[in-house]
């Protein structure tokens, strides 16, 4: 169906068997049966050909990334994997202290001859006390002989800080660059509050790009390069403390919304979360701490049995019925009901009803198309009876003539009822190459007025950073090679048309 995008690079270059790197290839159900031919997209080996099947969705890969890397090929598997699979190894035999958990790094240090204690004056000085060392020389009051064993087993980076941008309302964007080459950006907020319940929000990702290709998201254009390891999300949250802490203040409130998927990469979020949640290091509070999905049923209802942190669900629509045509014999007990319900035409002894009622979030998110509406918000019924005093947050992008009516106000008040819950109501923020444009704040304001009238809990949320590409939808760098734009449905050609 072309609905997920996703790039997987090999664990180390010598996983392969000897031979020139391949270039990328933009896979499809068509390419499959007769591939690419261009001087710039050759197929891959036989040995990386994805196997076709008839039951099988295959989802497609990217481009090629700069350094060129290999790809191989995916399915659906993959699309329900969150396990370690980043994607690098590190080049050194060092250990890196941020992928582990407090009791992880215990037993390591412990398995040098060192004693606990040790150990947790190790990750006060990693992530706590105001230190948040990144090489051994940073390591103050440390045993000697201890130091010198970390500055030869133990590596502190993940991260290379390349760039910090600050945008007209001192939201800062941060990019980083991988230890393959690969590039990450991360999002500061300072609060704009000025009293006691202030808040500094520090946007992490989880992947390299994202395979869910939501229509309306810039990140989703690149496709998926790799999973972040815990490392390089823990670290991200380090970074934005000991650049920051003294400019705005601390950090209290991480959020899971930047490049990526979580769910998808869900073993290495859970971890980083624990790290982040350690009482001894960055001791963010779990309902400060909030990890956002499209709608990856199976991982959110792991996530909500294992974790106390927050959960946050990009809605964005409220249908959950395609498009479809449905053939009714024409018989006189028959006829009176169909033109009574549906808009009919008659052709020779059939009548063709076409439905009205368009799946508009099978088109905006083809996560969709895997995991209705009906199954998402059900798990969430289900799984929240179990949490106490837990309130999921609902996020709903409005985009202009899309999703921003006020039928679908009344639908999406309908649909959460019964899930506890906070609904927030965020802009469109434009980007290159988008379909969409932004609802009025005027209409946004009705929209939430008709909301909170319904007995809903809502807010609006104003776009920051957005002059730097900094705001919500707005991360990333796509290639030449981009995730596919799915086809717009006809009944919002005219929405879309006057965006562009």
């Amino acid at each position: 169906m072309g609905s997920m995008w996703l790039r997987r690079i090999l664990l180390s270059p010598t996983s392969l068997p000897p031979q020139k790197p391949p270039m990328a290839t933009l896979l499809t159900p068509a390419t499959l049966q007769n591939p690419v031919s261009s001087p710039f997209l050759k197929p891959s080996p036989a040995s990386l050909t994805p196997l076709a099947s008839s039951h099988r969705r295959l989802l497609s890969t990217a481009a090629s990334c700069s350094p060129p890397c290999p790809l191989v090929s995916v399915d659906e598997t993959s699309f329900e994997s969150g396990g370690e699979r980043s994607g690098i190894t590190n080049r050194s035999s060092k250990v890196l202290l941020k992928g582990m958990r407090y009791d992880e790094l215990e037993k390591w240090v412990h398995s040098h001859g060192y004693r606990p204690g040790q150990a947790l004056m190790l990750w006060k000085r990693i992530y706590g006390n105001g230190i948040w060392a990144h090489h051994s020389d940073q390591l103050e009051g440390l045993n000697k002989d201890f130091k010198k064993m970390l500055s030869e087993s133990a590596e502190f980076k993940a991260l290379a800080l390349k760039q910090v941008i600050t945008a007209a309302d001192g939201t800062r964007k941060i990019l980083f660059t991988l230890e393959d080459g690969l590039v990450i950006e991360t999002v500061v907020i300072p609060s704009v509050a000025s009293d006691s319940r202030s808040r500094n929000t520090v946007c992490v990702s989880s992947q390299v790009g994202c395979a869910m290709n939501c229509q309306f998201c810039y990140t989703g254009r690149m496709g998926l390069r790799r999973n972040l390891t815990a490392a390089e999300i823990v670290e991200q949250a380090v970074f934005a403390r000991s650049l920051f802490t003294s400019e705005v203040g601390d950090i209290t409130n991480v959020v899971f919304m930047g490049m990526g998927e979580p769910l998808q990469n869900i073993d290495n979020v859970l971890k980083a979360a624990d790290i982040m949640l350690h009482d001894q290091g960055l001791y963010f509070s779990p309902r400060k701490v909030t990890v956002s999905t499209s709608g990856l049923v199976p991982q959110m209802r792991r996530f909500l049995k294992e974790s106390n942190c927050a959960l946050a669900v990009s809605l964005n629509a409220t249908t959950d019925e395609v498009f479809t045509f449905i053939l009714f014999e024409l018989a006189n007990h028959m006829y009176m009901w169909i033109e009574e319900h549906t808009c009919t035409h008659s052709h020779g002894g059939i009548t063709f009803a076409q439905t009205s009622h368009l799946q508009v979030r099978n088109w905006i998110m083809p996560i969709n198309r895997k995991y209705k509406l009906d199954l998402l918000l059900q798990t969430l019924r289900e799984e929240l009876r179990f949490k106490n005093n837990y309130k999921v947050l609902f996020e709903y992008v409005m985009l202009a003539g899309i999703n921003d009516n006020v039928e679908d106000a009344k639908r999406l008040a309908d649909l959460v009822q019964g899930i506890p819950c906070k609904i927030n109501l965020l802009s469109f923020n434009p980007h290159s190459g988008s379909q969409f444009r932004p609802t009025s704040e005027e209409k946004m304001v009705e929209f939430r007025n008709l909301l909170a009238e319904l007995g809903c809990r809502v807010f609006l949320r104003s776009s920051r950073g957005d002059d730097q590409m900094a705001a919500c939808g707005q991360l990333g760098n796509p290639d030449v090679v981009q995730a596919p734009l799915l086809r717009v449905p006809e009944q919002f050609k005219m929405a879309v048309e006057v965006s562009a």
